[in-house]
Protein backbone atom coordinates (compact mmCIF):
# COMPACT_ATOMS: atom_id res chain seq x y z
CA UNK A 1 0.00 0.00 0.00
CA UNK A 2 1.53 3.29 -1.08
CA UNK A 3 0.51 6.79 -0.03
CA UNK A 4 2.17 10.17 0.12
CA UNK A 5 3.47 11.88 3.30
CA UNK A 6 0.64 14.46 3.54
CA UNK A 7 -1.95 11.68 3.87
CA UNK A 8 -0.95 10.37 7.34
CA UNK A 9 -0.04 13.90 8.42
CA UNK A 10 -3.67 14.92 8.18
CA UNK A 11 -4.60 12.24 10.73
CA UNK A 12 -1.75 12.78 13.19
CA UNK A 13 -2.34 14.82 16.32
CA UNK A 14 -0.85 18.26 15.88
CA UNK A 15 1.62 19.22 18.60
CA UNK A 16 2.64 22.71 19.52
CA UNK A 17 6.33 23.46 19.99
CA UNK A 18 7.19 22.97 23.67
CA UNK A 19 7.32 26.21 25.65
CA UNK A 20 10.10 26.70 28.15
CA UNK A 21 9.31 26.40 31.82
CA UNK A 22 9.95 29.21 34.30
CA UNK A 23 12.99 27.31 35.60
CA UNK A 24 14.37 26.97 32.05
CA UNK A 25 13.82 30.68 31.44
CA UNK A 26 15.81 31.56 34.58
CA UNK A 27 18.67 29.28 33.56
CA UNK A 28 18.80 30.47 29.96
CA UNK A 29 18.79 34.15 30.90
CA UNK A 30 20.70 34.05 34.20
CA UNK A 31 23.40 36.45 33.03
CA UNK A 32 20.75 39.05 32.17
CA UNK A 33 18.70 38.80 35.39
CA UNK A 34 18.86 40.40 38.81
CA UNK A 35 16.24 40.11 41.54
CA UNK A 36 15.40 42.20 44.59
CA UNK A 37 13.42 41.83 47.79
CA UNK A 38 13.02 43.24 51.29
CA UNK A 39 13.15 41.41 54.59
CA UNK A 40 12.79 42.64 58.17
CA UNK A 41 15.05 42.31 61.19
CA UNK A 42 13.91 43.12 64.75
CA UNK A 43 16.53 44.54 67.10
CA UNK A 44 16.94 43.83 70.82
CA UNK A 45 14.91 47.00 71.52
CA UNK A 46 12.13 45.85 69.13
CA UNK A 47 12.99 48.36 66.42
CA UNK A 48 12.19 46.99 62.96
CA UNK A 49 14.93 47.40 60.35
CA UNK A 50 14.24 46.80 56.66
CA UNK A 51 16.95 45.12 54.60
CA UNK A 52 16.98 45.44 50.79
CA UNK A 53 18.83 42.74 48.84
CA UNK A 54 19.98 42.87 45.21
CA UNK A 55 21.06 39.51 43.76
CA UNK A 56 22.74 38.72 40.43
CA UNK A 57 21.46 35.42 39.04
CA UNK A 58 24.43 34.31 36.97
CA UNK A 59 26.79 33.75 39.93
CA UNK A 60 24.26 34.01 42.80
CA UNK A 61 26.28 37.00 43.97
CA UNK A 62 24.80 39.46 46.46
CA UNK A 63 25.35 42.77 44.69
CA UNK A 64 24.01 44.98 47.45
CA UNK A 65 22.46 44.70 50.90
CA UNK A 66 21.28 47.95 52.48
CA UNK A 67 19.43 48.81 55.68
CA UNK A 68 16.80 51.46 56.41
CA UNK A 69 14.10 52.22 58.95
CA UNK A 70 11.85 53.86 56.35
CA UNK A 71 11.86 52.01 53.00
CA UNK A 72 10.54 53.90 49.98
CA UNK A 73 10.52 53.23 46.26
CA UNK A 74 12.89 56.12 45.64
CA UNK A 75 15.38 54.80 48.20
CA UNK A 76 15.17 51.23 46.84
CA UNK A 77 15.69 52.45 43.27
CA UNK A 78 18.80 54.35 44.34
CA UNK A 79 20.29 51.22 45.93
CA UNK A 80 19.46 49.12 42.88
CA UNK A 81 20.94 51.53 40.35
CA UNK A 82 24.10 51.97 42.42
CA UNK A 83 24.56 48.20 42.56
CA UNK A 84 23.94 47.65 38.87
CA UNK A 85 26.08 50.56 37.70
CA UNK A 86 28.98 48.90 39.52
CA UNK A 87 28.44 45.42 38.10
CA UNK A 88 26.77 46.06 34.75
CA UNK A 89 23.02 46.51 34.48
CA UNK A 90 20.94 43.44 33.57
CA UNK A 91 18.07 43.56 31.11
CA UNK A 92 15.57 41.89 33.43
CA UNK A 93 14.62 42.52 37.05
CA UNK A 94 12.43 40.13 39.04
CA UNK A 95 10.59 41.41 42.12
CA UNK A 96 7.37 40.91 44.02
CA UNK A 97 4.41 43.28 44.26
CA UNK A 98 5.41 44.87 47.57
CA UNK A 99 3.87 48.34 47.89
CA UNK A 100 7.24 49.66 49.08
CA UNK A 101 8.38 49.84 45.45
CA UNK A 102 5.70 52.06 43.92
CA UNK A 103 5.83 54.58 41.06
CA UNK A 104 9.16 56.18 42.03
CA UNK A 105 10.88 52.81 41.80
CA UNK A 106 9.22 51.97 38.48
CA UNK A 107 10.15 55.30 36.93
CA UNK A 108 13.86 54.93 37.81
CA UNK A 109 14.07 51.31 36.66
CA UNK A 110 12.15 51.94 33.43
CA UNK A 111 14.39 54.92 32.74
CA UNK A 112 17.41 52.60 32.71
CA UNK A 113 15.79 50.31 30.16
CA UNK A 114 15.35 47.41 32.57
CA UNK A 115 12.33 45.17 32.06
CA UNK A 116 10.54 44.26 35.28
CA UNK A 117 8.88 40.89 35.85
CA UNK A 118 6.54 40.88 38.84
CA UNK A 119 5.82 37.63 40.65
CA UNK A 120 2.21 36.66 41.20
CA UNK A 121 0.52 37.47 44.50
CA UNK A 122 1.65 35.10 47.28
CA UNK A 123 3.94 33.13 44.94
CA UNK A 124 7.44 33.58 46.44
CA UNK A 125 8.74 30.63 44.40
CA UNK A 126 8.54 32.87 41.32
CA UNK A 127 11.30 34.98 42.87
CA UNK A 128 13.02 31.94 44.28
CA UNK A 129 16.68 32.91 43.93
CA UNK A 130 16.54 35.98 46.14
CA UNK A 131 14.04 34.33 48.50
CA UNK A 132 16.52 31.48 48.97
CA UNK A 133 19.36 33.91 49.63
CA UNK A 134 17.30 35.70 52.28
CA UNK A 135 16.53 32.35 53.90
CA UNK A 136 20.24 31.53 53.85
CA UNK A 137 21.13 34.85 55.48
CA UNK A 138 18.63 34.12 58.25
CA UNK A 139 19.62 30.47 58.85
CA UNK A 140 23.39 30.95 58.49
CA UNK A 141 23.66 34.28 60.27
CA UNK A 142 20.80 36.26 61.79
CA UNK A 143 19.14 33.34 63.60
CA UNK A 144 22.33 33.10 65.67
CA UNK A 145 22.84 36.81 66.41
CA UNK A 146 21.05 39.32 68.65
CA UNK A 147 20.99 42.57 66.69
CA UNK A 148 21.29 45.70 68.83
CA UNK A 149 20.85 48.46 66.24
CA UNK A 150 21.33 49.37 62.58
CA UNK A 151 25.06 49.91 63.00
CA UNK A 152 25.48 46.46 64.53
CA UNK A 153 23.37 44.85 61.79
CA UNK A 154 25.49 46.60 59.16
CA UNK A 155 28.67 45.13 60.65
CA UNK A 156 27.19 41.63 60.87
CA UNK A 157 25.82 41.66 57.32
CA UNK A 158 29.04 43.06 55.82
CA UNK A 159 31.07 40.25 57.36
CA UNK A 160 28.58 37.56 56.40
CA UNK A 161 28.12 38.77 52.81
CA UNK A 162 31.89 38.87 52.27
CA UNK A 163 31.96 35.24 53.45
CA UNK A 164 28.94 34.35 51.29
CA UNK A 165 30.37 35.87 48.10
CA UNK A 166 34.01 34.87 48.55
CA UNK A 167 34.03 31.58 50.50
CA UNK A 168 30.64 29.85 50.61
CA UNK A 169 30.25 27.25 47.86
CA UNK A 170 27.05 26.74 45.85
CA UNK A 171 25.77 23.63 44.10
CA UNK A 172 24.12 25.81 41.44
CA UNK A 173 27.51 27.09 40.24
CA UNK A 174 29.35 23.76 40.43
CA UNK A 175 30.50 24.14 44.04
CA UNK A 176 32.31 27.39 43.34
CA UNK A 177 31.81 30.71 45.13
CA UNK A 178 29.93 33.67 43.63
CA UNK A 179 33.31 35.34 43.27
CA UNK A 180 35.36 32.55 41.60
CA UNK A 181 38.17 31.15 43.68
CA UNK A 182 41.32 29.52 42.35
CA UNK A 183 42.07 25.93 43.37
CA UNK A 184 45.06 25.93 45.71
CA UNK A 185 47.89 23.47 45.16
CA UNK A 186 48.21 20.88 47.97
CA UNK A 187 51.88 21.76 48.16
CA UNK A 188 51.06 25.37 49.03
CA UNK A 189 50.91 24.50 52.72
CA UNK A 190 48.64 23.19 55.44
CA UNK A 191 44.93 24.02 55.57
CA UNK A 192 43.97 26.60 58.16
CA UNK A 193 40.54 27.82 59.30
CA UNK A 194 39.87 31.54 59.66
CA UNK A 195 36.84 32.35 61.88
CA UNK A 196 33.95 34.40 60.51
CA UNK A 197 31.48 36.12 62.85
CA UNK A 198 33.32 34.92 65.93
CA UNK A 199 33.54 31.32 64.72
CA UNK A 200 29.96 30.91 63.47
CA UNK A 201 31.54 30.07 60.09
CA UNK A 202 35.08 29.59 58.83
CA UNK A 203 37.09 30.34 55.71
CA UNK A 204 39.50 27.58 54.73
CA UNK A 205 42.75 28.25 52.92
CA UNK A 206 46.29 26.97 52.68
CA UNK A 207 49.07 28.70 54.54
CA UNK A 208 52.58 28.60 53.17
CA UNK A 209 55.00 26.74 55.42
Amino acid sequence: LMFSEPTPSRHMKQRRPPSQSWKTFLINHAAEIASVDFFEVATATMQVLHVFVVLGHDRRRILRCEITTAPTGEWAAEQLIDALDFDGAPHILIRDRDKKFGDDFNDRVDGHGIRQILSAHRCPWQNGYVERVIGTIRRDCLDHVIVFNARHLRKVLDEYIAYYNESRTHLGIEKDCPEPRAVEDPEAGEIIALPVLGGLHHRYMRRAA
